[in-house]
């Protein structure tokens, strides 16, 4: 059964905080940037252009993070949390055609979407493509969940009369048979114009009526509006589009938002590309090999690459065969699919039957399963993108015989050689990585090129610096010398990083240090000067290079930049092989059992159980319907909001659906993990039981306000659930009898391959040269948090630290509270082999309950570890005048 990975359900858990808090308070700005409060994300303004009353958000999430999946299920995540609709109507809007396509089909028939979406709407789901939308009968709005697939570009017209889903259609008749123009959006419905009659058997005498149009329809239901590559869609002009069908929410999908002050989108959840690979999403590092030697290297490469690759799969527990993605040149061009397929063919003895080529006109991919196993294709050629759709994970090496900044369509290519083959990561540490050769006739220009294309997959600067690593053509063997023994944890012997720049003329190296003369190479490549700099550029180097660079010098400095974030990568224990002592974890001995304290083991000490607490519900409906009084002055009718005392009150109407019913669907909507059904469903019969002995409350009421409803029970859920994990934490940690270990026998390790960091990341001009990632997550360049962890740098007693990523799984480290988890902020390992554990606390934090808190657990986790480790609650100065320096060594003794 599928499984959402972790960074998604994290934001779907995010859409449904924001989506709650707008319905709780009706301040989507608020809710806004509560949400992003809650995540740790810079606070940014909220633009609502227009869509006043419209959540309008964006989720990032890079190239092969799937997209699709998050759609689908951001449906029901809307429709439960925001919408409070059983089935609604879904507006999913694409770039492309072609992809277009591919989402109807996968939301048809693809399990890992169908599944989901039938679940949610108890089966009751149509998919439509937006040229088929006329199939929608009329009683299925409200009683079927309707998505209706289109591009952008069918609705995006500035003119509606240009566009089929604005015409009218007498199919969409019966939607409209019972419209009155008391309907409060009757007037901003488009009408059918002199330009209309002459089509469709319509004659002067309709002018000025409701236009029977798809975008009439979907004005009259406030569908929700999904965007997939929602950068595409950030124009005026698609804004004024989606205000056309009045959507109730709009969510975006994409690698890449755009984030002007003018028109950016509203970033609620950043997934980083780090986060894909921790979750064995996508194969990270890329190996780059730059070939300045003519293509044929470049191919040659490419084939010798899949060939290694091949040997090694047959050692993977799972079918892979490594595929080529070679890159052609236009037919106008020097190396075209005829020439690239024939030096693959007589150059390198690869049968015809393992090529395939896939370009506008070629379609040898068509009806072609990669996955087979008796399928032999080896190496596909394409010029543009693989407009069929193609998608396999079997793809390891891109290969380019062309400039890579030539082609949009190169990242699209080098993402599809970056999905992890069945999104697990092999064993084989040689697969768990991309490979791209490209043929280039600019030194190091192909690196920057593809800095850029992965920065516009969703990559961070400081994430390609980690996860792209450049092979020189000429070092030889690829994968590095290792012995037969070590071959599946084997990994390649990259050369240092090293930038060349071309140059003019000579350097004047007489300001430089000798370190600094003995970091650069000056050659002569292709007839041109070139440095070459190992390590680190100084700031004395940078200037002497730039002088006489051939480049500008706005690109010298990014190219700066960009290799000393490499260099400062490469050089971290993580990625030298190092490894983090492992932490003993907390636990505690249950009938005689040793667990790991967890929330659960606190649930079981204290006996909970639903029914042990009173079913009783302080409950008021909020109507969430809105009723219009309807009169005629004059000749005129007018509408306006009717008040209370004008309406008829339908709580008081019979119902069809049986109390029974409603505790039925109320089970669904409130189903717990750790409450069985039998106590849920008894639960729920005595709090409707005692709802209807409130005289103001009918069974048609609960009905009619059945999704508020279920949120109160759930808050009340959980509101006993709070009360019976502060009685188990207590009895569990603290009591007299309490049998607290801290033990290896659980134990917690920070491994070097698992750090999904996401932006804001730390920038400033301090190099910290013992923090065991390359990356370091949400670290201001300056203020009392960066001196803490200055001072644990700085210290000779400290091996490596950490800052703690919160709430990233496996990635964290945590110690139990009463009702969360505590993330310390740093993790030290000393040069002794100890832990030391220092969560910092600024003043308006030092004396508050969740400090102490924090405390009280941290000190337990230290003093029942045997000495191993330590524990810190770091202040600027504590009640002795001592700085966070002395404090730390008050903790770990001044010796190393």
């Amino acid at each position: 059964m599928f499984e959402l990975k972790s960074y998604q359900q994290g934001a779907l858990d995010t859409l449904t905080s924001f989506f709650q808090r707008c319905r709780m308070d009706g301040d989507i700005d608020t809710a806004f940037q509560q949400t992003l409060q809650d995540n740790n994300f810079v606070e940014t303004p909220y633009r609502a252009y227009s869509f006043d009353d419209t959540p309008y958000v964006c989720i990032r999430i890079p190239t092969g993070g799937g997209k699709t999946v998050l759609g689908a299920y951001a449906v029901s995540t809307a429709a439960t949390h925001y919408l409070s609709q059983d089935f609604p109507i879904v507006l999913w809007l694409v770039p492309t055609t072609t992809i277009q396509q591919q989402t109807v089909s996968a939301l048809k028939s693809n399990p890992d979407y169908t599944d989901h979406l039938n679940r949610a709407f108890a089966n009751q789901v149509s998919v439509y493509d937006i040229a088929d939308v006329n199939q929608i009968r009329a009683q299925d709005i409200g009683n079927k969940t309707i998505i209706v697939v289109s591009t952008i570009a069918n609705l995006r017209v500035a003119k509606t009369s240009d566009r089929k889903v604005y015409q009218y259609h007498e199919d969409f008749e019966p939607h409209f048979a019972k419209l009155s123009r008391q309907h409060p959006f009757y007037d901003k419905l488009e009408t059918v114009s002199e330009d209309d009659v002459s089509e469709n058997g319509l004659t002067v005498n309709d002018i000025g009526k409701i236009k029977y149009s798809f975008a009439n329809l979907l004005a009259l239901y406030n569908p929700l509006v999904i965007v997939d590559e929602a950068h595409n869609a950030r124009t005026s002009l698609t804004f004024d589009t989606l205000k056309r069908v009045h959507p109730a929410a709009i969510i975006e999908f994409t690698a890449t938002p755009n984030t002007s002050t003018t028109n950016g989108s509203n970033i609620l959840y950043h997934v980083s590309a780090a986060q894909l690979k921790a979750e064995e999403m996508i194969k990270l590092p890329i190996i780059l090999t730059e070939h300045i030697n003519g293509w044929e290297e470049a191919v040659r490469d490419a084939v010798l690459t899949r060939d290694r690759l091949a040997l090694k799969a047959q050692q993977d527990i799972d079918y892979i065969r490594p595929i080529v993605l070679l890159q052609a040149e236009n037919k106008n061009g020097k190396v075209t699919v005829e020439i690239l397929k024939k030096c693959l063919i007589e150059d390198h003895n690869i049968t015809e039957d393992k090529i395939a080529v896939a370009t506008g006109t070629q379609r040898e991919l068509d009806g072609i399963d990669l996955f087979d196993p008796n399928c032999p294709i080896e190496y596909i050629i394409t010029i543009e993108a693989l407009k069929e759709g193609w998608d396999c994970s079997f793809a390891y090496v891109f290969c380019s015989v062309k400039q890579v900044s030539s082609s949009k369509d190169a990242e699209q290519l080098l993402g599809r050689v970056l999905r992890m083959p069945y999104a697990k990561r092999r064993v084989i540490e040689d697969l768990n990585r991309a490979y791209a050769h490209l043929a280039t006739t600019s030194l190091a220009q192909a690196a920057k090129e593809l800095t850029d294309k992965l920065i516009s997959m969703g990559f961070e600067e400081l994430e390609v610096a980690t996860f792209l690593r450049q092979q020189d053509a000429n070092q030889g063997d690829l994968f590095g010398q290792v012995d037969k023994d070590d071959v599946i944890n084997s990994k390649p012997k990259l050369t240092p990083p090293s930038l060349m720049v071309e140059v003019q003329d000579t350097i004047d190296t007489t300001e430089l240090s000798e370190e600094e003369r003995s970091s650069i190479k000056i050659s002569e490549v292709g007839g041109r000067q070139v440095v070459t700099v190992t390590g680190k550029v100084s700031e004395p180097l940078k200037k002497a290079i730039t002088k006489v660079a051939v480049e500008n010098k706005k690109e010298i400095e990014t190219s700066f930049d960009r290799h000393n974030l490499s260099v400062h990568a490469a050089l971290s224990p993580a990625e030298n092989g190092v490894k983090f002592a492992p932490l003993p974890r907390l636990c505690v001995m249950v009938q005689g059992e040793l667990e790991l304290v967890e929330k659960e083991v606190f649930l079981d000490v204290s006996g909970w159980n639903l029914l042990d607490y009173p079913a009783k519900l302080d409950y008021q409906p909020t109507e969430e319907t809105t009723s219009f009084l309807v009169d005629v002055e004059g000749k005129k009718v007018k509408y306006n909001l009717a008040h209370e005392s004008q309406t008829l009150n339908l709580n008081l109407a019979n119902t069809e659906v049986t109390q029974d019913e409603l505790i039925g669907w109320l089970d669904h909507e409130c189903r717990q993990s750790d409450v069985t059904q039998r106590e849920m469903t008894s639960f729920l019969t005595k709090v409707i039981n005692q709802l209807l002995q409130i005289p103001a409350l009918t069974l048609t009421t609960l009905i009619r306000n059945k999704y508020p409803l279920a949120r109160s029970i759930q808050e009340l859920v959980s509101a006993y659930r709070q009360q019976a994990m502060t009685k188990g934490y207590q009895q569990t940690l603290f009591s007299s009898d309490a049998d607290v270990l801290t033990t290896y026998d659980f134990s917690y390790e920070f491994k070097a391959d698992n750090y999904p960091t996401r932006p804001p990341y730390y920038s400033g001009s301090y190099a910290f040269d013992k923090h065991y990632y390359p990356q370091i997550e949400d670290m201001k360049s300056s203020g009392e948090e960066f001196d803490c962890a200055q001072t644990i740098d700085l210290l000779p007693q400290v091996k490596h630290w950490v800052r703690n990523l919160v709430r990233r799984g496996e990635a964290s480290f945590s110690l139990p509270l009463a009702h969360t988890n505590f993330y310390p902020d740093f993790i030290v390992e000393l040069q002794d082999g100890r832990i030391l554990v220092v969560e910092y606390k600024g003043k308006p934090y030092e004396t508050n309950d969740d400090s102490a808190e924090k405390r009280m657990v941290g000190e337990l986790w230290a003093s029942h570890s045997q000495g191993q480790c330590l524990f810190l609650m770091a202040v600027k100065k504590d009640d002795k005048g001592q700085d966070v320096r002395q404090q730390i060594l008050n903790v770990i003794g001044s010796g190393i």
